[in-house]
């Protein structure tokens, strides 16, 4: 829900600041100086035009970041690219004509404003110290003191939108607290319902999941939302199997290849249960993918290579080494050295070339976790994604 909260601000956000410089520019510079004052109507230079040129190519940047789900990223180049673009115009339009320099825009006035909507401090510090150095650094170039009125009412609005800023932060945070405790309530639940089916799998769900966690902050491509949605998505990525019969979940020997193409339902139905669950939903790939193979042999849908998703890739290297490494109704555990060397076996057949080479660098991580996970404690969530 949050990240398309965010989504839909940040297009009214640009939307309104798009609306405002133009109505603002042609205001000031073509209707105000035939009603108001006795003026030419025109903008200042040609090189006003740059900062439409900008806002230009910004349009396609967006739709393409929008479409490679980095939406967060469209806000910085905004800003960054509007303060660039607004400093040269004025800096060559004014540069030999310093006394026509008239400071101030009610665009940034509504950039500061609007600063507590996204809840980013970073985002925040960003835009208010930008135009504050940009205000600076024009009135140094053009030597001129019109600048430090709008320095003065930036640092007021500065302020009453970081007090608000803060505000919502909190009530967010509270709020999100709240639905986590909610949402691990019900995970734990869940996964206790597993394990009553087949004790022999005590603790695994909660061991894929640190590993994978681990496996997931090494790779560094996900932020700590996601990383929390991965992990809930690890603890539930067998949930299928309470909808398979227990003389087959809990069968001694040698499964049937009638009994075994039971077993490969359980990614499927796992995922059609958590598909409308809120914070586990945008993975669902890691519950539906995790018995896919690098080669394409895996189930239930032969993914082969980059088609398997990442997550769901970095779940399945997690899920073989545990199911290596813990007891089973028909074999003992094998040691973590020989499980680790399997993995390493597996590179560009089983598991993802990169992925193995992750797992190089994380496996001490791993048998720490191995030996001290304490098999009888309930599931707890990893600090790290608290």
């Amino acid at each position: 829900m949050i990240p398309y909260e965010e989504k839909q601000t940040l297009k009214w956000y640009l939307l309104i600041s798009y609306i405002l410089l133009i109505g603002y520019d042609v205001f000031y510079y073509y209707i105000a100086p035939a009603i108001i004052v006795d003026k030419e109507r025109g903008f200042p230079s040609h090189f006003w035009y740059l900062t439409y040129v900008v806002l230009i190519v910004l349009i396609p940047v967006a739709l393409y970041l929008s479409k490679v789900h980095k939406q967060d990223l469209i806000k910085y180049v905004f800003i960054i690219s509007y303060l660039c673009a607004s400093f040269l115009a004025d800096i060559l339009s004014f540069f030999h004509n310093e006394a026509l320099f008239k400071s101030g825009n009610v665009v940034e006035v509504f950039l500061i404003l609007t600063l507590p909507l996204f809840l980013n401090t970073k985002y925040f510090w960003l835009v208010s110290l930008g135009v504050t150095i940009k205000y600076i650094l024009t009135g140094a170039i053009l030597t001129t003191s019109l600048v430090i009125m709008p320095i003065i009412l930036i640092a007021i609005l500065s302020v009453m939108s970081f007090f608000l800023l803060a505000r919502f932060q909190g009530y967010v945070r509270s709020l999100s607290n709240s639905y986590d405790n909610q949402l691990e309530g019900i995970v734990k639940g869940v996964i206790a319902t597993i394990e009553l089916k087949d004790p022999y799998t005590r603790g695994h769900s909660e061991r894929v999941a640190k590993y994978a966690l681990e496996l997931a902050t090494e790779i560094g491509k996900f932020t700590k939302e996601e990383q929390k949605s991965f992990y809930y998505a690890c603890l539930l990525h067998d949930i299928g199997k309470v909808n398979i019969p227990d003389q087959i979940l809990m069968k001694p020997g040698k499964l049937t290849n009638e009994e075994f193409d039971i077993i490969k339902s359980h990614p499927v139905v796992g995922a059609e249960a958590v598909k409308n669950v809120e914070g586990i939903s945008d993975n669902i790939d890691v519950i539906r993918y995790h018995h896919e193979r690098w080669d394409g042999k895996g189930y239930p849908d032969q993914l082969k290579g980059e088609e398997i998703p990442l997550l769901a890739r970095v779940s399945s290297v997690a899920d073989a080494f545990d199911a290596m490494t813990s007891s089973r109704s028909y074999r003992k555990a094998m040691p973590v050295d020989e499980a680790y060397r399997r993995i390493l076996e597996g590179k560009g057949s089983q598991f993802d070339p990169t992925l193995v080479e992750a797992f190089k660098r994380i496996y001490p991580t791993w048998v720490t976790i191995h030996k001290e996970y304490p098999w009888k404690k309930k599931q707890q969530v990893p600090r790290g994604v608290e």
